[in-house]
């Protein structure tokens, strides 16, 4: 009876788990998803796919730090799988070692960001680099040796300042070492073997390097006299520059194989080139002031003193397109710059000056507040989109599709490239870069921001940044129930940052905005899985089509765009909210008639608490606060009443989901005050 007793106990504590458990519940998630990403093995005994307590009880190559999972090391097990996409929740683990396995697929973006010590090696991983590495600042050891790693080493080394080993070798990198590789100044050990690198390795040669192995690449030039005194140096099977090293390739080599009357000469004839060049120099440099007085001169009568501080030197317009029009205060210098084929960083920005400091008669619509913009080239961008290949699509909506632009410094930037026959009533140029400046005062944290345009003839695009984990609809719709890392706070924290995102475009910015295309696809998530709403200020693109949202979203008075109002956004936001609340698509013409509908099957049900808990999505588990559950539905039902006059403004939605945050126990982010872009502000893919 006592051992009947002590079974009964022990069930009991097991379903009791939640009160009783040791482990944060963010890294009980994370280990499920990643437990089920590996597809559950049975090597790895005491792991879950669903709760359990990792630090309490044992879970095999998991230790713990009090109730944080800080080390996971599961090498050479024979698992198979993927790391899954929500690794970066494992705010505590310092150690990460999945090596010798048969993981395949791309490294995700989302790793544990505080590691010190992460081993991917020996694996089938393919794609490159990810750019989160960036950002592990307290990174000490990186091995990706043995995978099938391509493309460019992207130039992340910047912030690395304590990694001191890393091995890169067997795989298939390809083109030149970034510069920031010269920055790693803890590094000792550096394995490229095997791999496709080019051009040179001068850039190692003042790195505290102990061990450096480049064998069997495509490096060409010449070997530093520094890196010869390394340790241990292996570098054959490249195609190494024969003879002496050029002047100045290595200074302390210079310094040591140069003696006597040689070195004299040398002196002599150094002395010499700079002398000559010093001159050269200052005749250039008085041929440029004097340039640069007379062209000042001659365009004093464009703008007054205050603005030629700025700007003198800058044209009104491009020469080739002539005024046409063009707002005065859009700097299109960008334009007149030979294009060049390289794969260059995105370029600066250049300042969109108001029209108080220019001609005001040429755009009087103009908003006074100077802005800040990119003008970028369509040569650049076709060299970072791969000439805008499928492999790069984002996302296709109604007015263009987004590519993905990969630069060579490790940029990545979205790039929504507009079909130029969806611009209603033929759109000029000059409405496009109103547009343009228009999109580009709208500054939010939960709004995606523009980046920059690009207006060359048959292109008309705009440059976005770019966010990591696409769109909630993907999120929620698409990914399979191994990669679901959308836990309740985590919904609620999207709700609000995306209802203080139309709280803002509608009450806050002047003059207001009506988004017009408000749904789970526009709202695009970063690496913390923060929204950003996209497609902001385009909806002049919808007024004369007679194109919808799409099924589901649509409020009942909007028969076309041109008919929705601030309050068709309440509803179509009311419609993402039920998405997140079900993990059910608007519409799903696989579903029963009475099912299809999504707001027409849970509407009824929204004030049945009983009912309610049974609608929420699966894939949460019932963890969930049901107080704030219930207050989440109650929002739901008053923003998708069919009468708009009954619907709340984003204003007091925005008041009613802070309560929601309140009783999830979510710490609050303080409320940014934003207003349309100003002098001072701080800063979709469908």
């Amino acid at each position: 009876m006592a051992r009947y007793l002590a079974l009964l106990l022990a069930l009991a504590l097991r379903l009791a788990y939640p009160a009783f458990a040791e482990t944060d519940q963010g890294d009980v998630s994370a280990v499920n998803v990643l437990f089920k990403s590996l597809n559950a093995p049975p090597q790895l005994t005491g792991w879950s796919s669903t709760g359990g307590d990792p630090c309490g009880d044992d879970w095999k190559g998991v230790k713990c730090s009090g109730s944080s999972v800080t080390e996971i090391s599961l090498s050479g097990l024979g698992l198979t799988g993927s790391l899954g996409y929500q690794l970066s929740s494992l705010t505590s683990v310092t150690y990460f070692d999945m090596s010798k396995n048969n993981l395949k697929g791309d490294i995700p973006y989302q790793l544990p960001p505080k590691v010190e010590h992460l081993n991917l090696a020996e694996n089938a991983f393919t794609g490159g680099i990810p750019y989160s590495i960036s950002q592990m600042t307290d990174l000490k050891y990186l091995n990706l040796h043995r995978n099938q790693l391509n493309g460019q080493l992207n130039d992340i080394f910047g912030k690395l300042d304590r990694l001191s080993e890393m091995y890169l070798s067997f795989n298939q990198l390809s083109g030149n070492l970034p510069p920031s590789l010269g920055s790693l100044k803890s590094l000792k050990t550096l394995h490229l073997q095997n791999n496709q690198f080019s051009g040179s390795i001068k850039g190692l040669a003042n790195l505290p390097l102990e061990d450096l192995n480049v064998e069997n690449n495509q490096f060409n030039g010449w070997i530093p006299n520094k890196l010869k005194n390394i340790d241990t140096l292996q570098i054959g099977g490249n195609s190494w520059s024969s003879g002496a090293a050029p002047p100045g390739m290595d200074k302390a080599s210079n310094t040591n194989s140069h003696t006597g009357g040689k070195k004299g000469v040398r002196s002599v004839v150094n002395g010499a080139v700079i002398a000559g060049t010093v001159i050269a120099v200052l005749v250039i440099s008085l041929i440029l002031l004097a340039l640069i007085k007379r062209r000042s001169l001659s365009s004093s009568h464009y703008i007054d003193d205050q603005s030629s501080q700025n700007i003198s030197s800058t044209p009104l317009v491009s020469r080739e397109l002539g005024l046409k029009g063009y707002s005065s205060s859009i700097d299109i210098k960008a334009l007149e710059t030979p294009p060049s084929m390289d794969l260059r960083p995105p370029p600066e920005p250049y300042k969109l000056f108001s029209d108080n400091e220019f001609a005001v008669k040429l755009n009087p619509k103009q908003s006074t507040n100077p802005v800040s913009i990119t003008a970028y080239s369509i040569v650049d961008l076709q060299a970072a989109t791969g000439s805008f290949s499928a492999s790069r699509l984002l996302g296709q909506g109604t007015i263009g599709s987004v590519y993905k632009a990969k630069y060579a410094d490790g940029k990545v930037l979205a790039v929504k490239k507009i079909d130029l026959i969806n611009l209603s009533g033929g759109t000029s140029s000059y409405d496009f870069m109103e547009l343009v400046s228009g999109i580009s005062k709208l500054r939010h944290p939960n709004i995606t921001e523009l980046l920059g345009y690009c207006l060359e003839p048959r292109y008309h695009l705009l440059i976005y940044e770019f966010q990591m984990n696409g769109s909630l609809h993907d999120f929620l719709h698409l990914s399979d129930e191994y990669s679901k890392p959308l836990t309740w706070d985590t919904r609620v924290r999207i709700a609000l940052g995306t209802a203080r995102a139309l709280e803002y475009l509608h009450g806050i910015c002047s003059p207001s905005v009506i988004h017009k295309n408000m749904k789970s696809a526009n709202i695009l998530l970063d690496s913390e899985l923060n929204p950003h709403l996209s497609d902001c200020g385009l909806a002049v693109f919808y007024e004369d089509t007679s194109e919808n949202l799409g099924p589901g979203y649509n409020a009942p008075e909007c028969t076309k765009p041109s008919a929705c109002t601030m309050k068709s956004d309440v509803y179509s936001f009311g419609v993402v909210m039920l998405e997140l609340l079900t993990g059910c698509k608007p519409f799903d013409s696989s579903k029963p008639i009475m099912e299809r509908t999504l707001v027409r099957w849970a509407a009824p049900q929204l004030h049945d608490i009983n009912v309610l808990t049974q609608m929420v999505d699966p894939a949460l588990r019932g963890l969930y606060p049901p107080k704030s559950l219930s207050r989440f539905a109650d929002v739901i039902a008053l923003c998708i009443q069919p009468e708009p006059e009954f619907r709340p403004s984003m204003s007091e939605v925005v008041q009613s989901l802070d309560q929601c945050v309140h009783r999830t126990g979510i710490d609050k982010r303080s409320r940014l005050s934003t207003s349309c872009r100003s002098d001072d502000s701080e800063s979709s893919y469908h």
